[in-house]
């Protein structure tokens, strides 16, 4: 499925987060901005340095009167794994059967030491408190991410 296009309303979503609580994008709708991003596979270090990234600079996220979640296809208790490990500040979804990564079209065609598969594109959405898609971030840099998303934010 292609990706959404900027401009238009984000695909409707709800999720397990790693309490196996529902969250849904509906909820912060006129309330809040929102950074959904995808990333392949919790506790691996490119993800790991993404997420940390972000557990670093939540305070600067709130003061954009912003909220991040992460997603992945991984299961709930993977993602509570994660979070306490990492001591992460921040909810991660669960996305096992892949639906939403399909609607926002982030799963695709990868390619890792000459061999393709099937998997997470590391893609990020800024959705505005009006529902709609402010930016779409698929040159994401790990190391960066946070720091990228806060200047985007800022610039909207």
């Amino acid at each position: 499925m292609a990706m959404p296009k900027v401009g238009n309303m984000a695909p409707a979503w709800t999720l397990q987060n790693q309490n196996g609580e529902k969250v849904s994008l509906k909820d912060f709708k006129g309330k809040k901005n929102v950074v959904f991003y995808f990333y392949p596979k919790a506790l691996t270090p490119g993800c790991t340095t993404q997420a940390c990234g972000i557990r670093d600079t939540k305070k600067e996220f709130e003061k954009l009167d912003t909220v991040v979640f992460g997603v992945s296809p991984d299961p709930v208790k993977k993602l509570q794994n994660f979070i306490e490990k990492k001591e992460l500040n921040f909810d991660l979804l669960s996305d096992e059967d892949k639906i939403i990564a399909e609607k926002y079209g982030v799963w695709g065609m990868k390619k890792f030491m000459g061999r393709e598969f099937m998997g997470i594109l590391r893609t990020t959405f800024i959705i505005g408190k009006d529902g709609r898609l402010k930016h779409i971030m698929d040159k994401v840099k790990t190391k960066t991410h946070h720091d990228d998303v806060i200047e985007i934010l800022k610039s909207l």
